[in-house]
């Protein structure tokens, strides 16, 4: 029986987008001055992060693995955001319109990650954490690439395909890391 991809994806990403929006109270949308590639490189230190603790088995700073997941997702979703509004030297956007973009790019991040789960039969729930990090980190690298050639492409899908496969795949690492998960709002205790 197929679990519920839905609800456990609202369950993960609702503590993703609480932790923004709790950001967003602290900082204001003072994200809007990254430019792309400075956003891509803020998720490769993430991603860059997860495989180092992976390969040495050992955290010397008090911040578990999901916390660099629920980064990807938030970095993702902004990176989205700049590239549908392009980027700004001073902020510009209300903390409410940030949170509504935010809710607008995850709807369709969603919607694309039913589509492909249909299709792929929830093939990611037998992967392992290592294996989702790494494809996480190759959609990084393939960003960085597209970014170096100004974005011109021949026959792959563009920065924003990318971006959106992240944060899928990060959610689905959290939906195998944090099972405890139980109501929409519970935050992890190393949150």
């Amino acid at each position: 029986m197929l679990k519920d991809t839905s609800g456990q994806f609202d369950q993960i990403t609702t503590i993703c987008r609480n932790l923004f929006a709790s950001k967003l109270k602290d900082y204001g949308p003072a994200w809007r001055i990254l430019r792309i590639p400075s956003l891509t490189d803020q998720i490769y230190i993430k991603g860059e992060r997860i495989r180092s603790l992976d390969l040495k088995k050992e955290c010397k700073v008090n911040e578990g693995i999901d916390a660099e997941f629920i980064g990807m997702v938030n970095y993702s979703i902004i990176a989205l955001i700049q590239l549908q509004l392009g980027v700004v030297n001073q902020p510009d956007i209300t903390p409410a319109k940030a949170l509504e973009l935010y809710d607008q790019h995850l709807a369709e991040t969603k919607s694309l990650m039913m589509r492909k789960n249909h299709d792929y039969g929830e093939a990611w729930r037998n992967m392992r954490i290592s294996s989702i990090t790494d494809i996480i980190l190759m959609k990084i690298l393939r960003i960085k690439q597209i970014e170096d050639n100004q974005g011109v492409l021949v026959a792959s899908e563009g920065i924003d395909a990318n971006y959106a496969d992240i944060i899928n795949y990060a959610v689905f690492a959290l939906i195998k890391l944090l099972p405890e998960i139980t109501e929409k709002d519970q935050i992890p205790k190393n949150q």
